[in-house]
C-alpha cells in the first residue's frame, strides 16, 4: 500500500512537471478498474455509459492534472471528477431504466444461481435508492472509502453523508424485506 502511494506520487510529479503521458497512463491503469466498477454501479449497470463516463473522467483528469494540489488523494480527486461527469450526464439525459442482467446467460452452473440472484437483488435495491443515498452507499460499501474521503468527493458535510448512509440502510432493508412494494 505504501509502495503504491509512493509510486502514485512519483507518477503525479512526472505528469505535473513534464506532461508525461506514460506516467499518466500508469495512473489510469492503477485506477481504471475501480473507477469503472463504481460508474457501472452508479449508472445502474449501463456498461456503455460507464465506459463513456470513465473515458471523459480520465480526459478531464489529464487536462487538469497540473491543478491537482494533493490536498486529497488522487483517487478521491478522480472520483470527484467522475461524479461531476455523471451529474452532468444525469442533468442532460435523465435517469435510464434499470435493465437487470439475465442470470441464466451469465452462469451455467446451477449452484451459482442463488448467489448471483442475491447480488442482483442487492443491485436492484441499490438502484431504487435516491441519487445521493445511492452515491454515498456505493462509495462507502463498494469502493470502501472512509467518511472523510466521501466528504471530499461529494462536498457534503460529514453528518449529511452519515445521514444518507443511515437512510440508505433503512431503505435497503425495506426493499429486501418486500421488493414488490417498490
Amino acid at each position: 500500500m505504501a509502495n503504491r502511494r509512493l509510486e502514485e506520487i512519483k507518477l503525479l510529479a512526472l505528469c505535473m512537471a513534464s506532461d508525461n503521458r506514460e506516467a499518466f497512463s500508469r495512473l489510469v491503469e492503477m485506477h481504471q478498474q475501480g473507477l469503472r466498477r463504481f460508474l457501472v454501479n452508479l449508472t445502474g449497470g449501463n456498461v456503455y455509459l460507464a465506459e463513456d463516463l470513465a473515458q471523459e473522467t480520465f480526459i478531464k483528469a489529464w487536462m487538469a492534472v497540473r491543478n491537482f494540489h494533493g490536498l486529497s488523494g488522487f483517487r478521491t480527486w478522480l472520483y470527484r471528477i467522475a461524479i461531476n461527469e455523471y451529474s452532468s450526464w444525469y442533468r442532460r439525459e435523465g435517469r435510464m431504466a434499470y435493465e437487470p442482467v439475465d442470470a441464466c446467460r451469465m452462469t451455467p452452473a446451477a449452484d451459482m444461481h442463488s448467489a448471483l440472484d442475491a447480488r442482483m437483488d442487492v443491485a436492484r435495491a441499490v438502484e431504487q435508492l435516491p441519487e445521493k443515498e445511492k452515491l454515498v452507499t456505493l462509495l462507502f460499501y463498494l469502493e470502501e472509502l472512509q467518511i472523510k474521503d466521501i466528504v471530499k468527493i461529494t462536498g457534503m458535510p460529514s453528518g449529511t453523508v452519515k445521514s444518507h448512509l443511515s437512510r440508505a440502510r433503512n431503505h435497503l432493508e425495506q426493499y429486501m424485506s418486500d421488493p414488490d412494494r417498490f
